[in-house]
């Protein structure tokens, strides 16, 4: 059983308060504290922070509560895989960016789910960061996103690539162009992803590279769900740039239009990302193929 001063911690962390957890936990407020001090003493180091209106992990408190949610998380592994063995089963947790989860990669999940009766597979979208971090505290098994993990202690297998387009209504007078300069996008309302999005930092690093800025531009709106902002797009309320993956199903409906930007490349890779001990690698052959001949609907 995992250290009940871990559990503790961890949930002092999520409340932010001595007394909240206690509720939470069905414990005293003494014993929350006792509990902390307890693994102050024991790693000797000061975990929070507590004064005047600031109650806050020390440097040291956050890298205990890193290790500890991971400890938390392995442990909670270990006893479904337990489980899941008695009952032939296998689950599998999948993190996904907010852009996964408005292309074909949630359509071949779905699928490769439905062919396999004892795999159950859950999805968690997040930003990129969020997924690193939970792939690095084993609270998923694979992280599905766009670009290369930059940590070497993640293995990556590339699942496709993809690219930025300019996204518009059919009513738009762009649209029946074969590209859209950057003269003519400056002139339209620009419905974008929040800045902190993957597809949002390579539109801005891209206009950069070539001189320009985002500045130059008019953003009406910053909005950041995609089916929010493609739905938008069709009521002609703005354009956007977003990944040609996360419009293949408007496209092939005939719902939107797409155009290239002139003077502007902004493709990259999506890749699955996994920790280096995952072991049922056969999920990550069988769900390539079954991505792939998704894909083959689109094309």
């Amino acid at each position: 059983m995992l250290d009940v001063k871990l559990l503790t911690l961890l949930t002092v962390a999520e409340e932010k308060n001595f007394t909240k957890a206690a509720q939470k936990l069905a414990l005293t407020q003494p014993a929350v504290s006792h509990h902390i001090s307890m693994l102050e003493e024991e790693l000797a180091v000061k975990l929070f922070i507590r004064g005047k209106g600031e109650f806050k992990p020390t440097p040291e408190g956050e890298t205990v509560i890193r290790y500890a949610r991971r400890l938390a998380a392995l442990y909670t592994k270990m006893k479904t895989e337990l489980s899941d063995n008695e009952k032939v089963m296998t689950r599998i947790r999948i993190g996904i960016t907010h852009t996964a989860e408005s292309n074909l990669i949630t359509e071949a999940l779905a699928k490769y789910g439905s062919k396999n009766r004892n795999l159950s597979i859950t999805i968690i979208t997040d930003t990129i960061k969020n997924l690193y971090d939970m792939l690095e505290n084993y609270e998923i098994d694979l992280a599905i996103v766009e670009g290369r993990p930059t940590s070497s202690s993640f293995n990556c297998l590339m699942l496709d690539t993809d690219y930025l387009v300019c996204v518009l209504s059919n009513n738009n007078k762009l649209s029946r162009q074969s590209m859209v300069t950057l003269s003519a996008l400056k002139q339209e309302k620009m419905i974008l992803r929040l800045p902190s999005s993957g597809t949002r930092m390579l539109f801005e690093a891209t206009l950069t590279s070539i001189g320009e800025s985002i500045d130059n531009f008019n953003i009406s709106l910053e909005v950041d769900n995609i089916a929010t902002i493609k739905d938008l797009i069709r009521k002609d309320l703005g354009i956007s740039i977003l990944p040609k993956s996360a419009c293949m199903d408007e496209l092939k409906k005939g719902k939107i239009a797409v155009l290239p930007i002139e003077n502007l490349s902004m493709l990259r890779e999506m890749n699955i990302v996994y920790n280096r001990d995952f072991s049922k690698v056969e999920i990550l052959r069988d769900f390539l193929k079954v991505y792939h001949e998704t894909a083959k609907i689109y094309s």
